[in-house]
């Protein structure tokens, strides 16, 4: 009779089937997490629809999120994934960046068919309507729908459906950004691959249009830009961590680069006055040219993020050869 060893081999942790759970997030608001077989996650507040966690398999926070950030409407959350809709920044006369951001959004129990990746059983739909509210400063009536997946290697995917629903004929234009913040290890030890050569808007020049010069973007003071008719895939290298993000939009022709340095986070109280050394966002975008809806006509804006390791990415990118897929 063979004797059994002792202690017994341990055996590996069997991989959890993917879930999606209701919790309460800071101050009692609600959240939706979403986790994955082999340990991936990410996190979704219902308030402003907005992803404020993504972690790989090893439980590394992916997404930055100040240590000051409020977590208390009417403001918005610093950090994560805020949605900037209907407008961007301040290019028009709402409040900046929108109202999206600062709205209660709902679970959508039944969305419409939503052609999406069949790989990721980790998702859920959102959707956020006109209200008596947004109608006194925005009179347009619309459908948001947004569904927020985490894909079984980890990628989170945010696609957004908007949809005009005025009955009297009109149309509205509208523009969109995901202001997506990465965490990085050192704002100094990143670079853009994917950018160069390209026009840009720089906000901090009175919008003044400029030539991307350079083979790859590094940040040693403070930027606002808007990068026009940027390519699909981008890549976030940080060389400290070896980590690079690897992100792809489809629907949003332009790409913002925003970091605050030192002086402007100084008054920012959501903002930590060190902490723009470990955030950079890079954000697909529709700015330069609205996106304008006649009623019953629908938009489709998505963004694919996914973290590599950095020799995925090895020198200058080439994004017909490197990012391929």
């Amino acid at each position: 009779m063979a004797t059994a060893s002792w202690p017994p081999t341990p055996r590996s942790p069997r991989p959890q089937a993917p879930s999606v759970e209701r919790a309460k997030g800071p101050s009692g608001l609600d959240k939706v997490v979403l986790r994955e077989a082999r340990g991936f996650s990410a996190e979704v507040h219902l308030y402003g629809g907005q992803v404020t966690s993504w972690k790989n398999d090893r439980g590394d926070e992916l997404l930055f999120v100040s240590s000051k950030a409020t977590f208390k409407p009417p403001k918005a959350i610093r950090g994560g994934i805020p949605i900037c809709f209907p407008q961007f920044g301040t290019h028009g006369i709402l409040e900046k960046h929108g109202f999206a951001r600062n709205r209660f959004w709902a679970i959508d129990d039944n969305p419409p068919p939503f052609p999406t990746s069949t790989a990721a059983k980790a998702f859920v739909d959102l959707i956020l309507k006109t209200s008596e509210e947004d109608l006194k400063i925005w009179p347009h009536s619309f459908e948001f729908r947004l569904r927020v997946a985490l894909g079984p290697g980890g990628d989170l995917a945010l696609t957004s459906r908007i949809r005009n629903t005025n009955t009297d004929g009109r149309p509205f234009s509208f523009t969109f950004a995901y202001h997506t913040y990465f965490s990085v290890s050192d704002i100094s030890e990143v670079r853009i691959e994917g950018l160069e050569t390209l026009d840009y808007i720089d906000c901090l020049r009175g919008k003044e249009r400029s030539t991307e010069q350079g083979d790859a973007i590094v940040f040693e003071s403070e930027v606002d830009k808007i990068y026009l008719d940027a390519p699909v895939k981008i890549a976030i290298i940080d060389h400290e961590k070896k980590r690079t993000f690897v992100l792809r939009k489809d629907g949003l022709p332009d790409a913002v680069l925003w970091n605050p340095w030192d002086k402007r986070t100084k008054n920012m109280q959501d903002f930590g006055d060190e902490e723009y050394k470990h955030m950079l966002c890079v954000e697909p975008a529709a700015v330069e040219k609205p996106i304008t809806l006649k009623p019953g006509e629908e938009w489709k804006g998505k963004m694919d993020l996914s973290a590599v390791p950095s020799s995925y990415c090895s020198g200058q990118l080439d994004p017909n050869k490197v990012l391929q897929g």
